[in-house]
Formats: C-alpha cells, sequence, structure tokens
C-alpha cells in the first residue's frame, strides 16, 4: 500500500490506491510521529506483515521489537528480537520436557531453569519433532545475530539496521511458522472454510497439547459466534453417536446448511 502505483493502472484504481495510501501514512504519523517519517515509512514496510501468535506474550513482545525497528532504535529492536527468540526456546523446552522424559535428550535439559545453548535447546526440540523446518531455519539464523548483538563485536555498529531487520523478520517467521492460528500446518485439518480445526491425532500431541489447545473451544460442525460481551461459541449439545474422520469432519462443516447453524439465544 505504500508503493507508487503500477504503470498503466486505470485511472480509478490509482486514485483509491493513492487515497488508501494517503489514509495510511496519515495513521502512521499518529502511531509512530511525523518527525522523520519518511525512514520510518520505509523501516514500516521493510517489516512486512505482523504475524498473529496463539501466545499473548508473542504478540506483545514482538510489537514493541517491532516497532522499535520502525522508529528507528535499531540496537533495542535486535535485541529485543533475539531475546524474544530465547524466551521462546526456553518456554518450548521447559513445557514441554516432561512428556520426553523418556529420550536421550532429557537428561541433558531435565536439570536447568533456563537456556542460553540455542544450539542444544533447538538441537534438542529439533530432536523431540516439535520445530518445523521452517521455524528450524530462522532460530538457527537468530542464534547468530544474537551472539553477535550480546557479546561485543565491534562491527555490530556498521551493520546494526540490517543486523536489525533480519533478527526481526527472522522472529517474525518463528511465530509465523510455528504459532500462527492459521494457514498450511501439519496439525490442522485442511480445506475447511473460514476456520481452522485441529485434527484429532494431533490432539495428544505434547506441543498441540500444550499450547494450541487451550486457546482452542471443542466445537462440532454447526457451532457459531458472536462477539457481544467478547468472542462467544454456541453449539448444539448433541451430535449423536460415533466419531468423525478429520475429512468427515471438513465436509460436515464445509456443506452444513444456514439453517443447521446454531442460532444463539438472546
Amino acid at each position: 500500500m505504500l508503493e507508487d502505483p503500477e504503470p498503466g493502472w486505470d485511472e480509478e484504481p490509482k486514485r483509491l490506491h493513492l487515497e488508501n495510501r494517503a489514509s495510511l501514512i496519515e495513521h502512521l504519523g499518529q502511531e509512530f510521529g511525523t518527525r522523520y517519517l519518511d525512514g520510518k515509512l520505509k523501516n514500516f514496510a521493510a517489516i512486512k506483515t505482523k504475524p498473529f501468535s496463539i501466545l499473548a506474550y508473542h504478540n506483545r513482545l514482538f510489537d514493541e521489537a517491532r516497532t522499535a525497528f520502525v522508529m528507528g532504535a535499531y540496537y533495542p529492536a535486535l535485541v529485543g528480537a533475539c531475546a524474544l527468540g530465547e524466551r521462546t526456546l526456553n518456554h518450548l523446552i521447559l513445557d514441554l520436557r516432561a512428556h520426553y522424559s523418556h529420550t536421550p535428550e532429557y537428561k541433558k535439559v531435565a536439570r536447568k531453569d533456563s537456556f542460553d545453548n540455542w544450539n542444544l535447546a533447538i538441537d534438542t526440540l529439533k530432536a523431540w519433532g516439535v520445530l518445523l523446518p521452517a521455524a528450524e531455519a530462522p532460530f538457527r539464523a537468530l542464534m547468530k545475530l544474537r551472539h553477535t548483538a550480546i557479546h561485543f563485536n565491534a562491527g555490530t555498529y556498521a551493520t546494526l539496521r540490517d543486523d536489525a531487520l533480519a533478527a526481526v523478520l527472522h522472529m517474525r517467521e518463528i511465530i509465523d511458522q510455528q504459532f500462527s492460528s492459521w494457514g498450511l500446518r501439519p496439525w490442522f485439518i485442511e480445506g475447511t472454510a473460514g476456520f481452522i480445526f485441529i485434527k484429532r491425532d494431533w490432539e495428544e500431541d505434547p506441543f498441540v497439547k500444550t499450547f494450541f489447545l487451550p486457546q482452542c473451544p471443542l466445537v462440532g460442525p454447526n457451532f457459531a459466534i458472536t462477539f457481544e460481551g467478547g468472542l462467544q461459541y454456541h453449539d448444539q449439545h448433541d451430535y449423536g453417536d460415533g466419531v468423525w474422520t478429520d475429512e468427515e469432519f471438513a465436509t460436515a462443516f464445509n456443506t452444513r446448511s444456514p439453517d443447521a447453524v446454531v442460532r444463539p439465544r438472546s
């Protein structure tokens, strides 16, 4: 939205784009301040979209690092993104290790209350099958930036913006790949229209059980939602005997008739 209209655009799309861009720039000026706004707009565009995590602390702390980068506070953004990465690794190890006490990796992480050895944490989570490959790679890249940022390195000043941008983008990718409530992930039922559901076989997976299921209401295909007084889920009490496969549930949800959708009580 911050880019110029493409050559060859018709007048009406061009006009709407320019109006939307002006509105966005005004909003960003109000949020981040109008002083040095051109640089802030460049930074804002560079960090791309904001991810949404199922974990509240991700959203709050990532937003702080993201805001620091937009404002041009590159070192706080760099250190903040790296610290959030380390905090995320610690949560994963500490919250999940009891499920893996039978594994050879467990004895290496059983007694510590915190971890600053990223290789140990990442290798352990990989061996347990917790980390998706698309999240492991940015964790390892962020680890290198963390070591450069935290331990004294005189060369840090010359690459501060580039390193801060890379750190924010790596953390963004970790959140998006491992903790997103949307997209193609191995624990989501595929092909459901407008909503995401957890696959039955993944309900007992330690990662999904620990981090996803506490955020998930248990619903059938005819549920409804309302937003008055906060997000509310409404469902029928009885769907009859038997169980659905994931595919059968997806079909039942996608083909439900409007008359079957539960009507919330007024």
